[in-house]
């Protein structure tokens, strides 16, 4: 079974029973089974969040297993807790389960389950796999160079996010790219497990329980090849142009066929931020694409690359923007330019100081920068979307 077409990944929709509402659920892979979680949000408001633990026996695609014990959300917290610590602020008499057996299947296109509780509660969802791995829906705009050059100071002057891909790829984090989506995994296994051995590597030893130093050292991994729920995007057009031609060579781009294009992502980040509630912590029962500016410590690339990036629970984060745009309110746009150009752009973005050398300081940035000068032939790196 591969990848694609296993249990692991990012499942969303809607359930019905005995209550209804909305419901996301989160699977990582093991070597020999898949572990979840499930966050299941009732359609009245005024009832608590639920949030369900738990693993297969196996990684067969019918599939039966008991819950850990189904824990609620401290609506003040944002934190799964036992619901005997957070009872009293509900309703005299509103009942809660503590676990549930759970009946399923999951084939290339949905995962179907069913659900009965220790109190009789009963549930069902049929919920479509992610589309994530698709190319991209959006509708480019199409400029030359020279047009994107000019258009981009104004593009600029609205203090946007930009983002250069190699690919029409949908927005995707390299951590749910990797078929990965329990970020509760990530933020309890993965991240202790990174700070016991990086920090004999840092001068600086980060404080994981301040929000701040906690960003910054996800931030500093993601810049350093672990894949992260970060996106990372700059508030520069041509520093996104760099990275969008990086990773093709000029023999590559002046052989390419006239309608290969590369492609920069432009995200209105401060309307999305002023429409939409920020999530500061990493692990949160919404689904969310949080705005962030992380402190630099030990990661000097963010400051050239006038680094911003977002941090989401979200798999397809392309579709779930879109979802929330009007007739009258956009916040994210595609436009495309020419492989054909690739020799031009990077020469003249050298003019304007953006290299691998001012981009990425240290001895990788200026072997990057020599390269391209002395071997123009041979790709540069950075064909992967991060």
């Amino acid at each position: 079974m591969s990848r694609a077409d296993g249990m692991n990944g990012q499942w969303i929709g809607k359930y019905s029973g005995t209550t209804n509402g909305d419901i996301h659920v989160n699977i990582d892979e093991d070597e020999s089974n898949y572990r979840g979680v499930a966050y299941l949000f009732n359609s009245d408001p005024q009832l608590p969040i639920a949030v369900a633990y738990f693993s297969t026996l196996n990684k067969e695609r019918d599939f039966s297993f008991r819950t850990e014990m189904i824990h609620a959300i401290d609506r003040a917290t944002a934190a799964a807790v036992p619901w005997t610590n957070i009872k009293a602020n509900y309703p005299e008499g509103t009942v809660f389960s503590t676990y549930a057996d759970v009946r399923g299947s999951f084939d290339k296109s949905a995962l179907t389950m069913s659900w009965t509780t220790d109190i009789g509660v009963t549930g069902s969802c049929a919920l479509p796999r992610s589309q994530a791995s698709q190319p991209s829906e959006l509708v480019p705009i199409e400029e030359d160079w020279s047009i994107y050059k000019n258009h981009g100071i104004q593009l600029a002057a609205k203090q946007l996010l930009f983002r250069g891909q190699n690919q029409r790829w949908r927005l995707r984090t390299q951590f749910h790219r990797s078929g990965r989506a329990n970020v509760h995994i990530f933020a309890y296994r993965d991240i202790p497990a990174l700070h016991r051995h990086l920090s004999g590597r840092t001068k600086h030893v980060f404080r994981l329980e301040n929000q701040e130093e906690y960003g910054a050292f996800l931030n500093l991994i993601q810049h350093h090849g672990y894949p992260t729920p970060i996106l990372d995007w700059t508030y520069s057009p041509y520093v996104a142009a760099f990275f969008a031609y990086r990773g093709i060579s000029n023999e590559e781009a002046a052989s390419a066929p006239a309608e290969a294009k590369v492609r920069i992502l432009v995200f209105d980040s401060g309307e999305w931020t002023r429409s939409w509630q920020a999530v500061t912590l990493l692990v949160h029962p919404q689904l969310h694409v949080t705005v962030r500016e992380f402190i630099a410590i030990e990661n000097e690339r963010m400051i050239p690359q006038q680094a911003a990036s977002t941090v989401t629970s979200v798999d397809d984060i392309e579709t779930y923007i879109r979802s929330r745009e009007t007739a009258d309110k956009k916040y994210l746009q595609a436009i495309d330019l020419p492989v054909r150009e690739r020799k031009r752009v990077i020469q003249e973005l050298s003019y304007m100081g953006i290299t691998a050398g001012s981009l990425f300081p240290g001895l990788d940035g200026a072997c990057e920068e020599l390269a391209e000068r002395h071997f123009p032939t041979f790709p540069t790196e950075g064909a992967a979307p991060q």
